[in-house]
Formats: structure tokens, sequence, C-alpha cells
């Protein structure tokens, strides 16, 4: 097993499959108490801790600008002679494709119906303050605070990686915490289970996501059946890619896929832009812009404790900040892996504000799109409370050569799955080689072919939707874990601006002792 697998962390990787199979196996066997089990302990997470998500999420992204605009921020993610190994584009690219992935696209339509049709904050639906509502909500759950996440874990990973030498673990970022013992001791090894644990299910969930929306798109242009079996076909012929390109590299196969994948959202975007109702898309992204920016101090802290809108905080905010924290470990290990050699201000405005603006973009000329088309009769409202995975598609077809962009958008989502899983498969053979930063070929096709395998079997059990709940259990502990890691994070920082003064110092002092 050593030498197909190379290097491996045996607590890690072991106790991780073991695991992950153990749940995916009560999942077959039982779907009903599982997702029972899963659903009341997120329902238990969601509702009574709701106000921790709401301070936490925040404190991380007012962290990561504090460091960012601080004395750290020209700190190097690297050694002080490293220079970044991708391009400005490709790094851009690779962010956003690993960050948001299919769940962009999935909710793109969805959630600004929803929000906009049946209005949970009070007022009526299908109304203009409705609209703005909608909007405005929709950039609070896909704008700074999920990139904030990200960005604590990601600095802290990238950090520990290329600038101290350490293993691309976790746990490494808690050592002037808990010490390199406590770190290769039982804490160390439960982080960095809880973090494969995290990414394994994360990824899974987001395959049976991807894999039903494609086999929508499918049937819209194709007219492929709607069915478990085509689904599974799907996830075989994607985990085969993605698998595949983990194991050829960052530089080759993910580096190429997310350049397509970039490439391809501008040609989407830019045809439901130029086709679409411009005027109002340019209307919609300036006005939500303006209404974030106003609201976004209220909206960082609102715990609705007044029962405005019962259940509809810990259904959506709580439960996007419950997933992204979920997603943390991957992205972050994947957003570390590729930010080699940039300084810690440039790496966290980089995750920040490129993916973020991406993403308003994306929501401003897709969901606003979708509410114009509402509002001039045509329902697509109805559709999407039916059946979420055809929301894209039903859209598209309102175009012209809506065969031909449903096409599209089904390579779209295949990339979107293809990136998403390969970072994640990179970043898992990451975990459990001991944070070997290019892990043996035979361990990430080993956690390629588990997600694809998780995903497919938790399809069939019909327990996709139970079990999406399964990585968010997770979550409460790993959020305290990044919010130790965050101070970790300044006592590193602090110590390494130290050995540069004392280091000056003495390079300084060296030619005055030999002048005299």
């Amino acid at each position: 097993m050593g030498n197909f697998f190379g290097k491996i962390d045996k607590p890690v990787f072991w106790v991780s499959t073991i695991l992950s199979l153990a749940i995916v196996a009560w999942g077959a066997i039982s779907p009903g108490s599982a997702g029972n089990t899963f659903a009341a302990i997120v329902k238990l997470l969601t509702t009574n801790l709701g106000w921790l998500y709401i301070l936490v999420v925040t404190f991380f992204l007012v962290f990561s600008i504090f460091i960012a605009f601080s004395k750290y921020g020209n700190i190097k993610l690297g050694k002080d002679d490293d220079v970044p190994e991708f391009s400005t584009v490709s790094w851009f690219a690779m962010l956003f494709s690993s960050g948001m992935g299919i769940s962009l696209i999935f909710w793109c339509i969805a959630e600004p119906l929803k929000h906009f049709t049946n209005p949970q904050m009070g007022g009526s639906g299908g109304t203009a303050d409705a609209a703005a509502d909608a909007m405005q909500i929709v950039f609070y759950h896909w704008g700074l605070h999920p990139w904030g996440i990200f960005a604590v874990i990601g600095m802290a990973l990238a950090y520990c990686q290329f600038r101290k030498g350490m293993p691309a673990m976790c746990s490494s970022t808690l050592v002037p915490l808990i010490g390199e013992k406590g770190a290769k001791g039982p804490i160390g090894k439960a982080v960095d289970i809880m973090a494969g644990f995290a990414t394994v299910f994360g990824v899974a969930v987001s395959l049976g996501m991807g894999a039903l929306q494609m086999n929508a798109g499918l049937n819209e242009v194709f007219g492929i059946p709607k069915s478990i079996g085509s689904a599974l076909i799907i996830i075989a012929v994607i985990t085969s890619f993605y698998t595949f390109t983990a194991i050829t590299g960052i530089e080759k196969g993910i580096k190429f896929f997310s350049n397509l994948n970039l490439v391809l959202v501008f040609a989407i975007l830019a045809f439901v832009f130029l086709v679409g109702p411009t005027r109002f898309i340019l209307d919609v992204l300036t006005d939500t812009l303006g209404l974030y920016a106003q609201n976004i101090l209220q909206m960082s802290f609102f715990t609705d404790p007044y029962g405005k809108a019962p259940g509809w905080l810990s259904k959506w905010t709580i439960f996007y900040w419950c997933w992204w924290i979920a997603w943390a470990p991957p992205v972050g290990g994947f957003v570390a892996r590729i930010s080699k050699g940039r300084t810690v201000r440039e790496f966290v405005l980089g995750v920040l504000i490129a993916p973020t603006v991406l993403s308003f973009i994306w929501m401003a000329t897709f969901g606003g799109t979708a509410i114009h088309l509402q509002i001039n009769g045509t329902d697509i409202g109805s559709i999407v409370d039916k059946d979420v995975t055809t929301a894209l598609f039903v859209f598209l077809g309102q175009f012209p050569l809506a065969s031909l962009m449903s096409s599209a958008a089904v390579v779209l989502i295949s990339t979107f799955f293809i990136t998403s899983a390969n970072s994640a498969t990179f970043v898992m053979g990451m975990f459990t080689s001991g944070g070997d930063l290019n892990p043996g070929n035979g361990l990430k096709g080993f956690w390629g072919v588990i997600m694809g395998a998780i995903a497919s079997v938790m399809l069939l059990a019909g327990g996709l939707e139970a079990l999406q709940n399964a990585p968010i259990v997770s979550t409460l502990p790993f959020m305290i874990v990044m919010v130790f890691m965050s101070f970790a994070c300044v006592k590193f920082f602090k110590a390494d601006l130290k050995e540069s003064s004392e280091s000056n110092y003495m390079e300084f002092d060296a030619p005055q002792k030999e002048a005299n």
C-alpha cells in the first residue's frame, strides 16, 4: 500500500476512510435514521447557536481585512525570494472555481426567485421591495463573508507550508498554541480528521447535486431521461475526469480546467448580459451594491431575536455559514497550495475581492434577469419550487439559441464539477499524507474514487438531501478550531516580524563592528 499510495498519515487516513464509509453504509442501509439524526443535529446548531455562527463568521471577515492592512500584510507566504507559481489570471480562475463551484450555478436562479416570490422578512412577494431585498440577501450569502472564512484558513495553511516549511495540515496552524508535540498528538490528529471528514462529504454532496443538475440539462437539450441511473453515469464519467486531472497535478490538469472554466463563465455571462435586459442588469448590480454596502453591518449581526421571520435565518443564512465552514478545509487547503510567493496582503485582498466581484456580477446578471422575467409574466418561480435542478435550463430556454446555451451550461457545470472536486481530491491527498505538497497519485486517485462512490451510494439510497447535513455536523468544532487558528496566525506573524527585525539589525550592525 505504501508504494501505491506513497506517503500516508495512517491515523488520519484510516480514521477518515472508516468514518466516511461507516456513515455512507448507515445512510445506505437506513437513510431515514441517518437523515433524521443529522437533521436533528443541524437543527440544534442552526436554531440554538445561530448567534455564534453569525458572530464568528463576521469575525473571520473583519480579522482577515485587519491582517491585510496591518503591519503583517507585507509578510510573504513563502521565503523572501519566492515568486508566485501562477499568473494572476490563472490564480483568480482557480480561486473562483475551487470556492463556489457547482453551488453558484445551482442557486443563481433559484435563490433570488425564492426570496422574491416568497419573502420571509415581511412584505408581499413579487414587489419592487421584495426584488431589492432578494438581491441584497443573495449578495450577502455569496459575497465577502464566505471568502472571509476561506481567507483565514488559506492564509494560515499557506504561511505554515511555505514560510515555515511545516506539513500542509490544519494541525500545523495551531503550533503556536499547542506546540509541535500537540500538533502531532491526539489533538492535532482530531483536527486533521475533522478537516478530512468535512472535505469528503462536502464534495460528495456537491457531486450529487451537480450530477442531478447536469442530468436536468441533458434532459432539456438531448432528451436524456432524468433518472438515478443517468445521474450515476454522469458521476462515473466526471469522477474519472477529475481524478485524472488531480493525478496530473495542479500545473497541468487543474490549471487547465480552471482556465477553461473561467472562459465559459465569461462567455455565458456575456451572452445573458447582452441578449437579456442589459440596462436592467446594470441597474440591479449598481443598486444592490449600494444596498449591500449600506446594510452589510446590520446584515452581519442580524439574528432575528423578535421572530420577524421565524425559521428563515436558520434555513438560509446560518445553513450557508455552516456549509461554507464545511467547505473551508478543501477550499482553504487548495487556495493555500496555489498561493506560494504572494504576500499576506495580496493573498487576502485577492481571495476576498476577485471571487466576490465575479459572484456579484454573475448573480446580478442571472438572478436579476430571472426576476425581470418573473415580473414580466414568465413564471419561472413555480418551476423552481417544484425542481431546483431545472431552474437554470428553464431560464436559458427563454433566450435565443436556447439549445446551444443549455449545452454550454452543461459543459460549464461539468468544468465546475471537475475543478471543485479535483482540488478537493488534491487537498485530501495532502491531509492524509502527513501534509505532503505533492501527494502520491495512488492516494489522490483513491480519494477521487471514494468521493464519487459516496455521491453514488447517497443517490442510490435516496439519501442525498438528508445526508447533505453530514458535513455540517462537524462545523461547530471546526469553527472553534478556526478561531484558535486566527490567534495562532497572529502569534506566527509577531514572531516573524521579530525575527526579521533582529536579522536586519544584525546585518546593519556587522559592518559597523568591522569598521571599528
